[in-house]
């Protein structure tokens, strides 16, 4: 019998754990959180839900040369956001569920594999303020 909670969630956001935050902040030095609140930003500038990040100029607002960090919600809303991120015109550096069989992975970071790099998280994350592991696998994926 499958467990329906494994694949539920009471919330689409998963705070980032800051420890690989860090590590991926020493390489990259991001300058824009792009989807974030006020108790899980990694960034002295980020957006919230109010801010509405899709809404907004990454580039232009990362101080044009800056990185931007993405852990999105992973609702179903999630393809928006890789699509954005595929789309966008400056380096963005997402933390994503590793769903390879979705179209958002298709069609925006399989499709533009020339320019994006993918690396695979061994093992499950535990996200900030979680008791347990995540219940999918995760990716860092880097549109350069």
């Amino acid at each position: 019998m499958i467990n329906k909670g494994l694949f539920t969630s009471t919330t689409p956001e998963w705070e980032t754990p800051q420890d690989l935050f860090n590590r991926l902040d020493r390489e990259f030095n991001f300058t824009l959180d792009v989807c974030a609140n006020k108790e899980n930003s990694k960034c002295k500038k980020f957006y919230t839900i109010e801010d509405d990040g899709l809404t907004k100029d990454w580039k232009k607002d990362s101080g044009y040369n800056g990185w931007c960090w993405m852990n999105p919600p992973y609702g179903r809303e999630i393809s928006k956001w890789v699509k954005k991120a595929a789309e966008s015109s400056c380096g963005i550096v997402c933390l994503l569920p590793a769903r390879t069989d979705t179209k958002w992975f298709h069609d925006y970071i399989y499709q533009t594999y020339e320019a994006v790099e993918i690396r695979f998280i061994k093992g499950r994350l535990k996200f900030s303020g979680s008791k347990n592991s995540a219940p999918f696998p995760s990716m860092i994926v880097i549109f350069k």
